[in-house]
């Protein structure tokens, strides 16, 4: 079979106009649709680089989040002894018994929003290895002290150091800023758990967080968890996989309403170039026959048409895909619905978002130009050349 493909290839040439409108459109949509799918990659990426392979959550059962979550301080104690637990040099737990709460605070752009503060022990740091204080200091133990993720201090007022924060009846002062490569905790406040349990009048914890030995596995915890009457209301997990869960609710909202919405607009420029390849057919209706008065058959014609089309929806997904990846250079926050407290993160552009960007563009190029490439096909030599 025999196809024109340096006709296909004159014709973006000749006409540069119409085929650069439609791929313009195109790479328009393609573009909202590639952004939907980073930003759902990229709160799931800022929530799942939050945990560590290496560490351990336990958690209440059927809490959903570490808000809802409560930890007595005889079953902190317990946890502490058992042998899959880490010890250092002196045999002190590797061990962090970590209270979350959230407070208000106002934004730059106007408006309130919540922000997580986080109560952590002495050995958090041991444990969580990607924090790192860039600014001022670490605050001390046994002080109503703080340190601001790098995050918030881009998103929120008085909130940097030397910052007075009122909260549990007192007042608090920022001392430094941390980074965390990235993380969840960059959208979070720290200071000493005793502090704020003291603060709230608690004697709780939120969650337990202890790096694990080599030899010990999940499911053998879980197991041991579930025999022990102790402990069985508790639950152990993974903490990156336990962070990744949190981001699962907000990843789905943000793509059915995004894909949604995408939908929408590919219906649109479907349409606009099923318009303009109507219009091309039209207008080449002595070019069709001259083609096949040249032997080129209907099936030909019809996958020239077609390739055209495909083509230039092509070039049009490439093309967003290529303004997409721009936003990669940017952060935004919004709220997580797992915490509903603010988070910060980055667009983030995988292959699977390229892939998927792409296959998206074609299937709108083959919609909208298989009836144009149809109608095409179907005229007649004479007729045409008439």
């Amino acid at each position: 079979m025999n196809i024109p493909f340096y006709y296909i290839i004159k014709n973006f040439v000749a006409r540069k106009l119409t085929a650069g409108i439609t791929i313009g459109g195109i790479a328009l949509v393609v573009f909202v649709f590639a952004a939907v799918l980073m930003m759902a990659d990229g709160i799931r990426k800022t929530l799942a680089t939050t945990g560590s392979e290496n560490n351990v959550v336990i958690v209440r059962k059927s809490s959903s989040g570490e808000i809802t979550s409560i930890v007595d301080r005889q079953t902190a104690d317990l946890i502490s002894t058992l042998q899959f637990v880490q010890k250092d040099e002196k045999g002190i737990a590797l061990m962090t018994s970590d209270g979350v709460t959230v407070i208000n605070a106002p934004k730059k752009d106007g408006g309130i929003s919540n922000l997580a503060v986080r109560g952590v022990s002495e050995t958090a740091l041991n444990i969580r290895n990607k924090i790192t204080i860039i600014k001022g200091r670490m605050f001390t133990f046994g002080a109503r002290e703080l340190v601001v993720g790098t995050a918030l201090i881009k998103t929120f007022d008085n909130i940097d150091i030397g910052d007075k924060i009122k909260f549990g009846r007192d007042e608090w002062i920022i001392v430094g800023e941390m980074e965390a490569q990235k993380s969840g905790f960059e959208s979070e406040l720290w200071c000493d758990v005793r502090q704020l349990q003291q603060a709230f009048n608690r004697d709780a914890f939120s969650t337990l967080t202890f790096r694990k030995t080599s030899d010990a596995s999940i499911e053998s915890m879980k197991m041991m968890f579930a025999s022990d009457k102790r402990l069985n209301q508790y639950e152990p997990e993974n903490e990156r996989r336990y962070f990744e869960k949190q981001s699962e609710a907000m990843r789905v909202f943000i793509q059915i309403l995004g894909i949604t919405i995408t939908i929408i607009f590919s219906v649109g420029a479907m349409i606009g170039a099923m318009i303009t390849m109507y219009a091309t057919v039209a207008n080449r209706t002595t070019e069709i026959g001259t083609l096949r008065a040249l032997g080129f058959g209907r099936t030909s014609i019809l996958i020239a048409f077609l390739t055209e089309s495909i083509l230039t929806s092509l070039m049009g997904g490439i093309m967003g895909v290529g303004l997409a990846s721009l936003l990669q250079f940017f952060s935004i926050s919004t709220l997580n619905f797992g915490s509903f407290t603010e988070l910060s993160f980055s667009f983030s552009m995988t292959s699977s978002v390229i892939y998927g960007a792409l296959i998206f563009s074609l299937v709108m190029g083959f919609i909208g130009g298989f009836l144009p490439a149809l109608k095409a096909a179907r005229m007649k030599i004479l007729s045409a050349l008439r």
